[in-house]
């Protein structure tokens, strides 16, 4: 009888010490961070922003759209209400009359970047 009880003791022991962590638990770290891309003879324009505190992050991005339009996105997120998102557009939808091929870029020679 005295063998059982020192196995169970040992068993649960071990149950306990190979538990994992919670690794949400380990104290987020605020942060912020920022970019911006904007390419006028690509037409490429973009940008990303968000600051967080540790429990809470704000936020926006924003893009240029094919059909002309800016589209912008502001959020807030927290563990107890989600996710929430404030979506704008700035100017009018264009759409071409005419369509054609696609507008491509020939690489320049060199081999390598510039």
């Amino acid at each position: 009888m005295i063998k059982v009880a020192t196995l169970l003791v040992v068993v649960v022991v071990s149950a306990t010490l190979a538990k994992p962590s919670d690794p949400y638990k380990s104290g987020a770290i605020p942060y912020h961070f920022a970019y911006g891309v904007k390419d006028d003879y690509a037409g490429t324009d973009f940008g990303h922003s968000e600051n967080s505190d540790g429990s809470n992050v704000k936020g926006s991005y924003n893009v240029q759209l094919p059909d002309g339009r800016k589209q912008t996105v502001e959020y807030v997120a927290d563990h107890h209400k989600g996710f929430q998102a404030n979506v704008n557009y700035k100017g009018q939808a264009q759409y071409p009359h005419e369509y054609g091929p696609a507008v491509t870029f020939k690489p320049s020679g060199g081999g390598g970047y510039h």
